[in-house]
């Protein structure tokens, strides 16, 4: 893998679509995961913005994904639980059942070959098609290349 083109693309990307209350996502995670590795490969961090997240927590998120049970238990990102509401071959979203947001929040995984890319969100149906749209433009990019 090429981890400078994979920098290349999460920067240009990050700087377009995560941080500020223009763009589409609040913060969003890169993680390194492959569901056919050995069970000692640890998934990591490979790249974040907008968000300090903590590597233990994101532990607990692979397992959560791992164990494929996404309808029957929820998963924390930061302080924020998360339960999901729509299930795709490849992605899925779910909204923060403790936001002290009014139009709330919510979170869209989406898996490619090497990675979960997880984006974070405010706000309700216009936000989450904006948060889809974004995500799926990355996840695009990195399956152009296999990654």
């Amino acid at each position: 893998m090429d981890w400078s083109a994979v920098r290349r693309i999460w920067d240009k990307w990050a700087a377009k679509n995560v941080g500020s209350s223009e763009q589409d996502l609040k913060a969003a995670l890169l993680i390194n995961y492959d569901p056919t590795g050995p069970s000692r490969l640890v998934s990591t961090i490979a790249e974040q913005e907008g968000i300090k997240a903590d590597p233990i927590e994101i532990s607990q998120f692979i397992g959560f994904v791992k164990r494929n049970k996404l309808q029957m238990e929820t998963f924390f990102i930061g302080p924020n639980q998360y339960l999901v509401t729509t299930i795709n071959e490849s992605w899925f979203c779910a909204r923060c059942l403790n936001s002290s947001k009014h139009a709330g929040e919510g979170a869209i995984v989406m898996q490619t070959s090497a990675f979960l890319l997880v984006g974070l969100y405010d706000g309700s149906i216009g936000a989450a098609s904006r948060a889809m749209m974004a995500v799926d433009q990355f996840a695009g990019q990195l399956g152009r290349r296999n990654y």
